[in-house]
């Protein structure tokens, strides 16, 4: 990654010396992120302008690439400091988080699905919002909407909680199809359309969704294609006896269930440019077509997989390879996340709760060659 340390202004009035630190901010929002050394001198151009501004000198120090990798890890320690016993589901939610995937944790009530969902955007120092859902939570609560000015006489569009970095979709089922819907473009897309108009996301645009599966009154069932949305299916399940005790003590202490921000925006679209470049031989990706394929012609299965879901379990298992310090996938990464990339984009023919799903693609990973 290029750091700017120091600007050099040379215009009419002579060269003078800019604190990039007071432009972090700029250089850090959604659509100028410096990924390269040109647009960070577009995006200063842009912010001070002004006449008489020449051409900008930029001093540049590089960062060694491996730092990024600590800082996930670190992230991922920090996590599992406040959430006991769930050391699968925060690594598996990171990943999907580095992968550039969206996370939906489904399982019941008051077993730490919105402390997961917070410790998680409260690790990366970006824009982070909520969402509570309501049966009478409206599309434009969620995506914003344009408002009338008498003083000028014209529209200003308000933006709503969907511009952010991280939002946390509490209880996604308790909204209406309708106020489920408006998010189906902008996790997919990173784009809204409002008034006719096409509106951009951030670059780090992350959701993380919960609901609750055994509670069916007043609750919208998400439909297949909002589900397929869905990088990953979490379920964190109850903790042991001896972790329930713990969580008791961590009750009683002051903070313990606070995480630091150890990452940046920046840090994050770094990171995930890297793990792009995390090889994947053709017989690892034949096996993940493979694992596809079988669901297709189960017989227990009227829906199997369709190539996205292969595609997001190829992205996963790179980020996997990532996290744990290689820059090849190994034929475990990609059966260690199949039954939650899978387990909720399949239809059983006899229907039942989508957490169990993932059991279903576990029995029908065994049936399939690893290659070696």
């Amino acid at each position: 990654m290029v750091l700017l340390q120091k600007a050099t202004l040379k215009g009419p009035a002579g060269a003078r010396s800019l604190d990039i630190g007071s432009l972090t901010s700029f250089l850090r929002c959604s659509r100028h992120q410096p990924l390269g050394i040109n647009n960070q001198q577009r995006g200063i151009s842009r912010l001070i302008g002004g006449a008489g501004i020449g051409r900008i000198f930029v001093k540049q120090l590089e960062e060694p690439k491996q730092n990024l990798s600590n800082q996930f890890r670190q992230l991922v320690t920090g996590m599992n400091g406040v959430l006991v016993g769930q050391e699968s589901a925060v690594f598996l939610s990171a990943a999907a988080f580095l992968a550039g995937g969206h996370v939906l944790l489904e399982d019941v009530p008051g077993v730490g699905k919105t402390l997961l969902a917070r410790s998680l955007a409260k690790s990366v120092s970006a824009g982070f919002k909520r969402i509570q859902c309501t049966p009478d939570l409206l599309p434009s609560d969620v995506s914003g909407l344009s408002i009338y000015d008498q003083r000028n006489g014209s529209f200003t569009f308000e933006p709503g909680p969907l511009f952010t970095n991280i939002l946390l979709v509490d209880e996604i089922n308790r909204a209406t199809p309708r106020t489920q819907s408006c998010l189906l473009e902008a996790m997919e897309e990173r784009q809204v359309t409002i008034d006719g108009e096409a509106r951009m996301l951030p670059d780090l645009f992350f959701v993380i969704a919960t609901q609750n599966p055994v509670e069916y009154h007043g609750t919208f069932p998400l439909p297949e294609a909002q589900l397929d949305r869905f990088m990953l299916c979490l379920n964190l399940g109850y903790p042991t006896a001896e972790q329930e005790v713990e969580i008791l003590g961590k009750t009683l202490e002051p903070g313990a269930f606070e995480v630091s921000s150890v990452l940046s925006v920046v840090d994050v679209l770094e990171a995930r440019e890297t793990v792009k470049k995390v090889r994947v031989d053709a017989s690892v990706k034949r096996y993940i077509v493979d694992i596809a394929a079988i669901t297709r012609d189960a017989a227990e299965l009227s829906l199997g997989v369709s190539p996205r879901g292969s595609q997001l379990l190829m992205k996963v298992a790179q980020s996997c390879a990532w996290l744990s310090g290689r820059d090849f996938v190994r034929p475990e990464d990609v059966k260690r996340f199949a039954p939650f990339v899978y387990g909720h984009r399949i239809v059983p023919r006899q229907r039942g709760n989508k957490v169990g799903h993932h059991k279903i693609i576990e029995r029908l990973l065994a049936s399939v060659p690893v290659p070696v």
